[in-house]
């Protein structure tokens, strides 16, 4: 790994600090170097705050030999006035001679004019440093702006011989109590959690992060004739919860209504329309094998349980790359990625 690399990695760590509240921004990590040595850092930490750059220049002691420093940022400064002012021009108003860019950002009020704004004030710029990494830490972000759609995460839990539920469509609790905190953890990291009408109806889940510190996400309850009881937990207000459904357009309260056809790419485009960059599929089989047979998901986090059910309604089958798999306790988890859409 050379120097670039280097200071680009610890850029990209503390990027990731800023998971779950951000978005719709990206992850930005900034690192500042002067001989070789980290003299300023900082993150994006909350939407609406002050950028990663403006932190780590705050954070330099010495503003006086920032000229003669270089600037390692994950993704390519802002050139337009947003709930924050452009970090290029701050960039150039500190004097800062040479950037270091992991990635170019995709959104089209950015997409290169912040390089060249940089580059049209003297400053020497260099792109693409550890590019795949930056890729993948922001892959809700750049889903988003070049898909036009949010990231979508399938999770389910399974038995040991395959099973989602038993035929009576109960589930619980088929992964065990260190899983379920984990899957809090996720919801407090994505934007909307969706579930299907059966599963709404059946488990009454409240969708929120009670296990774990974090924002609750938006709920998203496929219900297309209105069915489901208004006492249900998916609808106590913790969160906002957006019904899809053929009869209505409505807001009420914290609960939003919206008629739309039940298919996955219309509902993905719905929830674009609503800056909604993330969202995990959370539903039963049916939900779940709706956006595998449109091919419209990017990665599944799949719980395996030692957990024998006699009969019941099957797992989904998926295929894609398996990234990694970590045990949990007696559970084991894998982490599948989807390399065909």
């Amino acid at each position: 790994m050379d120097i670039n690399e280097r200071f680009m990695q610890r850029a990209l760590q503390l990027a990731n600090n800023g998971l779950g509240a951000v978005s719709p921004n990206p992850l930005v990590g900034c690192v500042i170097v002067h001989d070789n040595k980290i003299i300023g850092e900082g993150y994006h930490q909350k939407f609406g705050l002050a950028h990663a750059e403006v932190n780590a220049i705050n954070a330099v002691e010495n503003k006086d030999i920032l000229p003669f420093a270089t600037l390692y940022v994950t993704l390519e400064p802002c050139s337009h006035f947003g709930k924050t002012p452009p970090c290029a021009d701050l960039i150039i108003k500190n004097k800062i001679q040479k950037v270091v860019v992991c990635n170019q950002d995709p959104n089209h009020l950015v997409a290169g004019r912040g390089i060249l704004k940089l580059q049209n004030a003297g400053v020497e710029v260099k792109i693409d440093i550890l590019k795949s990494q930056g890729e993948y830490l922001n892959r809700r972000f750049f889903t988003f702006h070049t898909k036009n759609r949010p990231y979508i995460i399938l999770k389910w839990a399974q038995t040991s011989n395959g099973y989602l539920a038993r035929s009576n469509y109960n589930s619980k609790w088929i992964s065990n109590q260190q899983s379920r905190q984990i899957v809090h953890l996720w919801r407090s990291q994505e934007d909307a959690i969706l579930v299907g009408f059966n599963t709404a109806k059946v488990d009454n889940p409240t969708l929120t992060t009670r296990f774990v510190e974090g924002k609750n996400p938006v709920r998203v309850l496929l219900d297309q004739h209105l069915k489901i009881n208004p006492s249900n937990q998916i609808f106590q207000n913790e969160a906002k919860t957006i019904v899809i459904n053929s009869l209505k357009n409505e807001i009420i309260d914290h609960i939003e209504y919206v008629s739309s056809d039940n298919n996955p790419k219309e509902i993905m485009h719905l929830l674009y329309q609503k800056q909604i960059q993330s969202i995990i599929i959370e539903g039963g089989s049916k939900t779940l094998n709706q956006f595998i047979t449109a091919n419209l998901w990017d990665e599944a986090r799949i719980f395996k349980s030692n957990h024998f059910f006699e009969n019941g309604i099957n797992a989904p089958q998926i295929h894609g790359k398996l990234k990694e798999t970590i045990l949990i306790g007696n559970d084991s988890l894998d982490i599948i990625e989807n390399k065909s859409n």
